[in-house]
């Protein structure tokens, strides 16, 4: 395809004018490519699914590689529950595919985590960004990572583990693409077990005695969806926390659960937008009465999202400008959780920048990564911020944002990487302080910056000023 212009998913604000998208399928492909660029002197960039919105995945003028078509499952061993899956390979159909793989006769095998609120999400996007799930005592993907093949900056196949190139395996997860192709990977699975949901409207101080009150031995998921509405004493205070625990085997399983479809989706994205008060208390309704369903430890974590939705929105309100979602994710301490939420309530309310959806989870530490974000275990907290697209609702946005990554640094705390690129040198340095010899290692591995971003361009830029 020749040059076009690409956008991300999610915020549609990362539109970027690439010279040409290939779409190879197999190693072949893929190394042909590498080839082809590297004697015209062309730039590579990565994608899959494009719901990142920091720019990690495309790059000005650079040739972008999308995986969506390298999607095949390569082997899977059923006696030690491994996986080897090509990394465009997105997250229903590898369930599918190990799914139908699977022999009566041995253990039961399902994935460990995947990133929620979206599915068509690859492999390789997952190991780029170190993505985490819900469970309530996992680190990091990188902890459910094997091994993995890399086709690095010179074309050679490099073999990645923890023995085995291991400071590329370092690297690369959590690389945002940055040190080679990742073509398959390995990936450990955990025993594919029935889970009981159970829901209960907390506060935040409740919700911070669940992991001690709980063997989490049997309790393996949860998260916290707290209440969005500004003008009400429970903003950001109270939630709705479902947790998963692990039922007996030979207990029976339901056909389907109630699960909301997409149009009840899109009704409470509306209801979020026009009236934050009812949609938290309609939210807390349906999954109270979902309470005791049981599910899949891997199905379980699959989702809906509703490609397009916020333009549905738009034309709902009249809107004179577009609008989307915006991410940010940020860390603290789990003690300092509930003194960072009371602060993170009266900044949102005066930043007049509307928070449309936010969930609390829960992370341990990453010891395994170069550039590891979860170097505690930390509470995880996702704010979607709906943001119109003009120059000043951009602009209040950037300062409610950096705001509260001011927030977290105070409370010796972090935020992740992954959704913009409006933090400063300072609170970038501050959050992530190996990030200096990253970008030297990058520069090390690929002086020519062979394969590279608007994010790895925004932050190199950056650390040069």
């Amino acid at each position: 395809m020749s040059a076009c212009t690409v956008n991300d998913i999610h915020s549609a604000l990362n539109a970027t004018r690439v010279a040409r998208v290939c779409e190879p399928a197999g190693l072949d492909a893929l190394a042909a490519i590498v080839r082809e660029a590297r004697a015209s002197g062309a730039q590579l960039s990565l994608c899959g699914g494009r719901h990142a919105m920091g720019g990690q995945q495309f790059g000005e003028n650079t040739w972008l590689i999308d995986l969506r078509r390298h999607a095949s499952i390569r082997a899977f061993d059923q006696e030690r529950g491994l996986v080897v899956a090509d990394a465009g390979i997105q997250w229903p159909e590898l369930i599918a595919g190990y799914l139908e793989r699977q022999r009566p006769d041995f253990p039961a095998w399902g994935i460990r985590q995947k990133q929620t609120g979206a599915d068509r999400l690859t492999l390789g996007g997952a190991l780029a960004a170190n993505v985490h799930g819900r469970g309530l005592r996992q680190p990091p993907i990188v902890g459910d990572v094997e091994a993995f093949t890399l086709l690095d900056v010179t074309g050679e196949v490099r073999q990645c583990s923890r023995t085995e190139n291991a400071d590329l395996f370092r690297l690369a997860i959590g690389g945002y693409g940055l040190f080679g192709i990742v073509v398959d990977v390995t990936l450990r699975l955990m025993p594919r077990v029935k889970v009981e949901r159970r829901v209960e409207v907390l506060t935040l101080a409740e919700l911070l005695r669940v992991p001690e009150e709980r063997d989490t031995g049997e309790w393996l998921f949860g998260d916290f969806q707290f209440s969005i509405d500004e003008g009400s004493p429970d903003f950001l205070r109270v939630g709705v926390f479902s947790a998963y625990h692990r039922l007996d085997d030979d207990l029976p399983m339901p056909a389907e659960p109630r699960k909301l479809r997409g149009d009840d989706w899109q009704r409470l994205l509306h209801l979020a937008h026009t009236d934050r008060a009812r949609v938290f208390d309609e939210y807390a309704a349906y999954y109270l009465s979902t309470d005791g369903q049981r599910y899949w430890s891997d199905t379980h974590q699959l989702g809906t999202y509703l490609d397009g939705y916020h333009e549905e929105i738009d034309r709902h309100l009249g809107a004179s400008h577009p609008a989307s979602e915006m991410i940010t994710e940020i860390y603290v301490p789990r003690p300092a959780l509930g003194a960072f939420m009371n602060r993170a309530a009266e900044l949102l309310r005066r930043g007049g920048v509307p928070v449309i959806y936010g969930t609390i989870r829960l992370i341990e530490r990453d010891d395994e990564t170069f550039l590891a974000w979860a170097r505690e275990p930390w509470a995880c907290i996702v704010f979607n911020l709906c943001v119109a697209h003009t120059p000043a609702a951009l602009a209040s946005a950037q300062t409610v944002f950096r705001g509260l990554i001011d927030l977290a640094i105070e409370c010796r705390g972090s935020y992740y990487l992954t959704y913009h690129r409006w933090a400063t040198r300072a609170q970038v340095e501050a959050c992530h302080p190996r990030f200096r010899e990253f970008l030297r290692l990058k520069e090390t591995h690929d002086p020519h910056e062979f394969f590279t971003s608007d994010w790895h361009r925004h932050h190199r830029a950056l650390f040069t000023e």
